[in-house]
C-alpha cells in the first residue's frame, strides 16, 4: 500500500494498491456515515468493474445503485449531468451519502461535478481506472463538463474524500488508452521532473507503473497543496493543454483523444518557444521523440491552420480579457507561465 496525503482545504488521502477496488466498501465505511452510494461509470468500464465495486459496497452494508452513461468525451455535457441528477433524486440520495466515480477522466470529471452541485454538495470518492485518470485527473478536485464553445468551461473545485488507485485495472485497458495516459506522465517530466523524463526515455514506464503513478501523483499533490484554486503554480499543469484543448474543440471532441491532443500541444508550443529563444534548443525534439516512443502523435492527422488553432484557443478557460496564459519550458523540468495577447498567439505558434 502506498499512501499520499493531499493537504488542501479539505484534506484527503490517495491510496495506491493492487486489488484495492475489491475493498472499496471498507474505505467508504471508514470515511463516511453514508447509507447510500451511487456508482457513476460509463459503458466501457461497467462490464469490467461495476459488480466488483457493487459487491464490496453491499458487503460493507451500503444501499447501492448506479448511473451508466455512454463512454466518450462527447457525453461530457450538461445534459448528461441532468440525467445523473435524476438518478440521484430517484434513489433519494441525501447530503450524507456518497458518489463513487468509477472510470477514466470523463467519469471522474462528471461524477465530481454532480457531487459538487447536487444538494449543493455531497461527498465523492474517485476510483480511476485509466492511466490518465490515475496519474492526473482524479487528483486535485477539478470537476466539470464541456460546452460547444470549449472544454471544461462549466465546473467546480470539489475535492474527493479519497482516491483509490488500483494499478491492476490498467490490465483491461487497450494499448491506445495506455499510451493516451502517457501524455500526462510526459507532461509531469517536462514541467517538474527532469529525472522522470529521462527515466521515461531510458526505460519502459509500463515495467514500473506503480512508481510512475506515485511520482506523478506526488508532483500534482505538491502543486495542488500550494495552489488549490489555480491562481498561480497550478497553471503549470496545463502544459500542452491550451493547444491540446483547441485541437479537441476543432475535432468536435470526437476522433482525437485528450492525451493525443495534449501530446501534439506540448510539441507545438515548445517548437514555438524554441523559435522565440525562450526554450533550450532541442527540447521540442526530445518531447517529440518521447511521445513517439509511447505511440503518441506530434501532428494532427487532418489539416488545421494556425489561425484555426489560435481562434479555438481563444475560448479556453485560461484566457483573461484579451490575454491567455501559456505554459512554456525553459528546459526539461523547468516551466513557467507567460501571458500572451490573443491577437499575437497565431504568430507565436506558427512554424
Amino acid at each position: 500500500m502506498r499512501t499520499i496525503h493531499v493537504n488542501t482545504g479539505r484534506p484527503y488521502d490517495i491510496f495506491i494498491e493492487r486489488g484495492i477496488i475489491d475493498n472499496c466498501g471498507e474505505y467508504v465505511k471508514k470515511l463516511s456515515q453514508a447509507q447510500k452510494v451511487t456508482v457513476i461509470t460509463d459503458t466501457n468500464v461497467a462490464p469490467h468493474y461495476k459488480w466488483r465495486v457493487f459487491n464490496s459496497l453491499e458487503s460493507a452494508g451500503f444501499q447501492v445503485t448506479s448511473h451508466i452513461f455512454n463512454a466518450g468525451e462527447e457525453s461530457k455535457t450538461l445534459d448528461t449531468i441532468a440525467e445523473m441528477y435524476n438518478t440521484l433524486a430517484k434513489f433519494k440520495m441525501s447530503r450524507k451519502d456518497v458518489i463513487v466515480a468509477l472510470g477514466g477522466g470523463v467519469a471522474g470529471d462528471m461524477a465530481g461535478f454532480a457531487a459538487a452541485t447536487y444538494l449543493r454538495g455531497i461527498d465523492f470518492i474517485q476510483i480511476p481506472t485509466s492511466l490518465l485518470a490515475q496519474v492526473d485527473s482524479s487528483v486535485g478536485g477539478k470537476t466539470g463538463v464541456d460546452l460547444s464553445f470549449g472544454k471544461n468551461l462549466v465546473g467546480a473545485f470539489h475535492q474527493p474524500i479519497a482516491v483509490l488507485i488500483d494499478p491492476d485495472t490498467l490490465n483491461t485497458l487497450p494499448d491506445y488508452y495506455l499510451s493516451d495516459g502517457m501524455a500526462e506522465v510526459i507532461k509531469y517530466g517536462c514541467i517538474k521532473d527532469k529525472d522522470l523524463f529521462e527515466n521515461l526515455e531510458t526505460q519502459s514506464a509500463y515495467d514500473h507503473i506503480e512508481d510512475i503513478i506515485e511520482r506523478c501523483v506526488s508532483i500534482k499533490r505538491d502543486v495542488v497543496s500550494r495552489d488549490e484554486k489555480e491562481k498561480g503554480e497550478r497553471m503549470l499543469l496545463n502544459f500542452g493543454h491550451t493547444l491540446g484543448h483547441a485541437i479537441e474543440k476543432i475535432y468536435n471532441y470526437t476522433g482525437i483523444s485528450h492525451g493525443r491532443a495534449v501530446a501534439i500541444g506540448m510539441v507545438l508550443i515548445t517548437m514555438a518557444s524554441e523559435k522565440a529563444g525562450i526554450t533550450e534548443s532541442g527540447t521540442a525534439e526530445k518531447i517529440e521523440n518521447l511521445c513517439q516512443k509511447y505511440d503518441l502523435p506530434s501532428r494532427t492527422d487532418k489539416e488545421i491552420t494556425f489561425a484555426e488553432m489560435a481562434q479555438a484557443a481563444a475560448g479556453d478557460k485560461k484566457t483573461a480579457g484579451n490575454e491567455i496564459n501559456l505554459v512554456l519550458l525553459k528546459k526539461i523540468g523547468e516551466s513557467y507561465t507567460q501571458k500572451k495577447k490573443l491577437d499575437e498567439l497565431e504568430d507565436f505558434i506558427k512554424d
